[in-house]
């Protein structure tokens, strides 16, 4: 095989863990690069005595397995559910992934065109970030508070990455976020080649130096990134599934740096930075210089009958009459599907009743499994909806310049502390409108209300404000 062509190959599938079928090669090339040891198959399930293990997601658990009969070898073999997304990994299917040449990637000399300028918090995060990379540091968290400026933070790390021909991968736990980065990165980095993975993205077979990706395509890879760089690492999924911190791991190289950025580290982080196992840096103030909107909390005795009707709590709508700028759009977390369902109409006809909003059309709702997702969030950007409802899939990574933020029934249990921080943290993020309102509507406090305000307040307490 000529070399240019293997070089094309190292470029396509270096750093790649792959099923037979997620190689678009002939059979011939292909059997050519197993013989000549450029691809290596391994087991894709292993199994001894007491369990089996899906080496592409790591799963163990006995009840993510299953049989089924193989139309190719006509026998029954196992395959793993837990992965099942990412197509099916039966037993005698192996994984390969790329043992030839390594890929030689560009070392532009100015890769980001960025002119904007950082805080003095936000350079000196920089400045740490950029430390690890350049002294291949294992892992660093970066403790920012929302608001805080975490991209433009990466922008001079990334910067040193690709001038020193590193691969770097941005990950992050929703599909909505690598959205909304990827005209930001591939403006800033116009010279480089950028690679966005998620569900439905039409890039997978694309090659690229800089990727932006779900947690979840992480399962695609094995000692590929230089730099892997986790975004809200307490969010869910990742926080929730082992497999997607086994895939991490997994998706970097052997020397290579880790950086995790969150607003609201939980538990295992707080307790591995106590303990020095863990490096890290605090952001404590926004870029823009003004504190995180404290929520308020409003107990509504009838919430429960309210929301069963379904009709708009009394408070909420008291509390639209007197909001201190009522030009601001509104976001309203709701904590199921079919509330948001119930609600939209309900709330359209109150309003506009009201004279709140012109027509339906200025409220929306959106979910995660919504295949108008995308479409939503952008016409709520792009101010053509005034009020959009949501489930906990906007309670973070996606920013809004002037909203009011509502959590309804914010002691359901899917809104635990983290999330209403986060949820707390969409509010006041442009320098031009910092001040939104943050209102908890409850029948009852919870643990991670009073926890999530006291966080709030200690994090305003770090950064200098009362």
């Amino acid at each position: 095989m000529a070399s240019e062509t293997t070089n094309q190959l190292a470029n396509q599938f270096a750093g790649k863990l792959l099923l037979r079928s997620e190689i678009p090669l002939s059979e011939d090339v292909f059997q050519h690069c197993v013989s000549s040891g450029n691809f290596t198959a391994v087991s894709s399930i292993s199994k001894n005595l007491l369990y089996c293990q899906c080496n592409r997601c790591g799963n163990r658990e006995p009840g993510l397995f299953a049989k089924i009969p193989c139309q190719i070898c006509h026998r029954e073999h196992h395959y793993c559910r837990k992965c099942i997304e990412m197509g099916r990994v039966m037993e005698c299917e192996p994984l390969y992934y790329w043992n030839g040449d390594q890929p030689a990637w560009a070392t532009p000399a100015d890769p980001c065109s960025w002119d904007g300028e950082l805080t003095d918090k936000q350079q000196l995060a920089a400045d740490r970030i950029t430390q690890a990379i350049v002294s291949q540091e294992k892992e660093l968290l970066i403790w920012a508070v929302c608001g805080a400026g975490k991209t433009e933070m990466l922008f001079p790390g990334i910067t040193k990455a690709l001038q020193s021909g590193k691969r770097v991968c941005l990950a992050t736990p929703r599909a909505d976020v690598v959205r909304e980065l990827l005209p930001r990165f591939r403006q800033v980095f116009a010279g480089v080649s950028i690679q966005g993975l998620y569900g439905g993205s039409d890039e997978k077979e694309k090659v690229a130096q800089l990727i932006l990706s779900t947690t979840h395509q992480l399962l695609r890879f094995r000692q590929a990134f230089d730099v892997l760089i986790i975004d809200e690492i307490d969010a869910f999924p990742y926080h929730k599934d082992p497999s997607l911190s086994f895939a991490a791991n997994r998706s970097r190289k052997q020397i290579s740096t880790m950086i995790y950025l969150t607003a609201t580290p939980r538990k295992e982080q707080r307790r591995r930075m106590l303990q020095k196992q863990l490096n890290h840096m605090f952001v404590p103030t926004r870029f823009h210089g003004y504190p995180l909107p404290v929520p308020s909390l409003k107990m509504c005795r009838t919430l429960k009958k309210d929301l069963a009707r379904p009709a708009p709590p009394k408070l909420l709508t008291e509390w639209l009459k007197q909001r201190v700028n009522p030009e601001r759009q509104l976001l309203l977390f709701v904590p199921t599907i079919e509330l948001a369902e119930k609600l939209e109409m309900v709330l359209a006809r109150k309003f506009i009743q009201l004279g709140w909003l012109p027509s339906k059309q200025a409220i929306t709702f959106v979910h995660a499994s919504d295949p108008d997702r995308e479409e939503k969030v952008q016409q709520f950007r792009r101010k053509e909806t005034f009020m959009l409802l949501t489930t906990t899939i906007l309670e973070r990574g996606v920013t809004f310049p002037s909203v009011d933020v509502v959590v309804l029934d914010a002691g359901h249990d899917v809104f635990d502390e983290a999330a209403l921080v986060q949820i707390a943290g969409r509010a006041g993020r442009s320098p031009d409108d910092p001040t939104g309102e943050v209102l908890f509507i409850h029948d009852g406090k919870t643990d991670a209300m009073v926890e999530a305000v006291s966080s709030v307040k200690a994090m305003n307490k770090r950064g200098g404000f009362r």
